[in-house]
């Protein structure tokens, strides 16, 4: 007698899932890729906060398949940012608990976010991809796999070239401004106005005292989490947009130790994609357009740029699903709304 095969519904869905600091978002979609389902909630990094990254997972997930039969996902690929934490005991069994509460009956495959954000960009299974944030970490992907990473080190180590790094600089080049009691240039003003420092301490009619309000800025930054430093980095891109020379330098460098991250992870003579995630990677970033002229003239093969990430982890739950499925026509659909 031949085995007896699980009988699969003939409308299966595939899901994709994008945990992130911010938020967490959920895509469900039919074989075709045409989106059925969406959730999202709050983010959680599951290094620093496993239980309320699984939390927003599950939420997410309740939103998603609202009205859906959850046994007809047949695959589901969840990115992670931090996903390294999930070999951690405690911490899987937080998001496995949160998924058994689902009702769906696959097993999520658990991936990292910079494999969504490379099947976000591009369809081939071999190249290179950078996510560029309030981090930064770049990656080499075979068969559609990490194999090899560069940085992400966190914001303590590393995430050089990140929104983090651009705002700790801008701090840096203000507080170097204050310190040489010089007049506050453009990148200067935006920080202090950003960080709502005043003149002084007394009337508003007297003259700037750069010795105060180098301590408010220090008590400022002291006073919040590190990583609200990336917060800065808006400031960097206001004075760059009117040629602040010091915002200048710092873009460009930037630009250059993310270039850096890509070539420690690419061959040189490979002439496979080059994927570019996140804001500050985007090609309306200065950052991002300093960037890609390096990686232009430095590197071989086409430059693209992430579509959204979690349409990029339901298009890998497609392929999992049903290789066949997984076409350019699919990746349009998932990534239409």
């Amino acid at each position: 007698m031949e085995p007896q095969l699980e009988q699969r519904p003939a409308d299966w869905l595939a899901l994709g899932a994008d945990v992130g600091g911010t938020s967490t978002r959920i895509l469900v979609a039919a074989a075709d890729g045409t989106p059925v389902g969406r959730g999202v909630a709050g983010g959680g990094n599951p290094v620093s906060h496993p239980d309320t990254a699984a939390a927003a997972l599950g939420q997410a997930l309740t939103a998603a398949l609202a009205g859906i039969d959850p046994a007809r996902v047949r695959a589901a690929v969840v990115g992670v940012a931090g996903g390294s934490a999930l070999s951690r005991p405690e911490v899987r069994a937080a998001f496995d608990r949160v998924w058994s509460e689902t009702g769906v009956n696959c097993a999520p495959a658990y991936v990292s976010d910079l494999e969504i954000a490379f099947a976000a960009g591009t369809a081939e299974p071999d190249g290179t991809v950078l996510i560029a944030g309030t981090g930064a970490v770049a990656g080499a992907v075979q068969s559609r796999h990490l194999v090899h990473t560069s940085d992400g080190h966190g914001w303590l180590l590393g995430d050089d070239g990140s929104g983090f790094w651009l705002g700790r600089e801008a701090a840096r080049a203000t507080l170097r401004t204050l310190d040489a009691g010089d007049p506050p240039g453009p990148l200067a003003t935006s920080v202090l106005r950003a960080l709502q420092v005043p003149d002084g301490p007394g009337a508003s009619a007297q003259p700037p005292d750069p010795h105060w309000q180098r301590v408010r800025v220090i008590d400022a930054l002291n006073s919040r989490p590190p990583v609200r430093l990336a917060e800065l980095a808006p400031s960097v891109t206001t004075a760059y947009s009117v040629g602040d020379p010091q915002s200048l330098r710092i873009v460009d460098e930037a630009a250059r130790l993310l270039f850096e991250s890509v070539c420690r992870v690419r061959r040189h003579d490979e002439h496979t994609p080059i994927v570019l995630a996140g804001s500050v990677a985007s090609e309306d970033s200065p950052v991002g357009v300093a960037l890609r002229a390096l990686v232009s003239e430095g590197l071989s093969g086409p430059t693209l740029s992430a579509r959204d990430g979690v349409a990029g982890a339901a298009w890998l739950a497609l392929t999992a699903a049903e290789a066949n499925c997984a076409t350019e026509e699919a990746r349009n659909r998932l990534s239409s709304v």
